[in-house]
């Protein structure tokens, strides 16, 4: 019974290892960001990612620590009415991810 209890809390921690390393950034803490120059400025993180889909729209965005990078994530819609899920570094802009939301 030892066992089990060891096996199920070495699995508990595992699962929450891989949650605990990505953390919300509310806008007062992605603002000193911005400021200091760690981040680019959300409006040339916006124009990236409306590059990548010219003529969309942006719906909703986020920013994130995942791993210690800071991550941009960014709904977009499209003329088609289409929606993208990208995710950007916010230190340079480049996109990470890029895929239609189903």
């Amino acid at each position: 019974m030892n066992k089990l209890a060891a096996l199920l809390a070495t699995a508990l921690i595992a699962a929450t290892a891989g949650v605990a390393q990505a953390r919300d950034l509310g806008p007062d803490e992605a603002l000193k960001l911005r400021d200091a120059g760690t981040i680019m400025s959300f409006e040339k993180l916006n124009a990236a990612a409306i590059a990548k889909h010219p003529g969309s729209a942006v719906e909703e965005t986020e920013l994130e620590e995942e791993y210690g990078r800071y991550v941009y994530q960014v709904e977009l819609r499209d003329a088609q009415g289409v929606q993208w899920d990208l995710e950007l570094d916010a230190t340079n802009g480049e996109i990470l991810k890029d895929h239609q939301d189903d």
